[in-house]
């Protein structure tokens, strides 16, 4: 038996001769460089987010996933880096990016029509490289459609990141990337947050709920997998 293996582990390295080098070989993982996402409590949770990997950020309406791509985008352009937004549903707001601080000059936007257009747009964007992120907006599209992207897809966007800088962000209603991904976050809404509302420099509180003004709402980060110990 042993050498039947040993016979067997020949044909295999001649078969893989030029292609993987020393098959049987143990390399060991390449630690993956992070940043910051641009949220002190989201660096935290997560280590930062994986450069040369795919993260997804899933969750549903008002969950916080754009609010969280908007601060990672400010963060990197804060730092001079080209990024790249691919729009699904033609529905991003660059105004209000602008006001979040996204310097809208080093952001190429791709508005799409469809899922198809988008990723054709993310594959060829990811084989160029030269972009420290590309962000890929499904979250507008029915998961039902995302369901369908065959999983070959997604294993070809990883490949196209690996042992690379970019930072490819999927935001999506569900995950879908399965072992692709190096980092899923789930993101979800906890409570609406009111005040009372002001007038004159007085705050008079009123008893109607529609009376009161809306501050924002608390969130909830959830590290569903994660390949970097956080």
């Amino acid at each position: 038996m042993p050498r039947n293996l040993s016979a067997v582990r020949s044909q295999v390295e001649a078969a893989l001769a030029g292609r993987v080098p020393a098959p049987f070989t143990f390399r060991e993982r390449k630690i993956a460089e992070t940043v910051s996402a641009g949220i002190r409590e989201i660096d935290s949770l997560t280590g930062g987010l994986p450069r040369g990997g795919l993260t997804e950020i899933c969750g549903p309406s008002c969950s916080g996933r754009t609010s969280l791509l908007i601060s990672a985008l400010a963060a990197r352009t804060a730092d001079a880096e080209a990024c790249a937004f691919i729009d699904g549903r033609d529905a991003f707001d660059p105004h209000s990016a602008e006001a979040a601080g996204v310097k809208l000059s080093r952001v190429l936007w791709v508005r799409c029509r469809n899922i198809d257009q988008a990723l054709r747009s993310a594959d060829l964007l990811l084989q160029s490289g030269g972009f420290g992120l590309v962000a890929l907006d499904l979250g507008d599209i029915p998961a039902d459609t995302v369901r369908y992207v065959p999983l070959n897809v997604w294993f070809r966007f990883r490949r196209a990141v690996e042992d690379t800088p970019t930072i490819f962000l999927v935001l999506e209603q569900e995950p879908h990337a399965k072992t692709c991904a190096s980092l899923v976050l789930r993101m979800g809404a906890e409570a609406a947050l009111w005040s009372e509302t002001v007038e004159a420099d007085r705050i008079i509180p009123f008893q109607q709920p529609h009376a009161r003004l809306f501050r924002g709402s608390l969130l909830r980060a959830e590290v569903v997998r994660s390949r970097k110990q956080a």
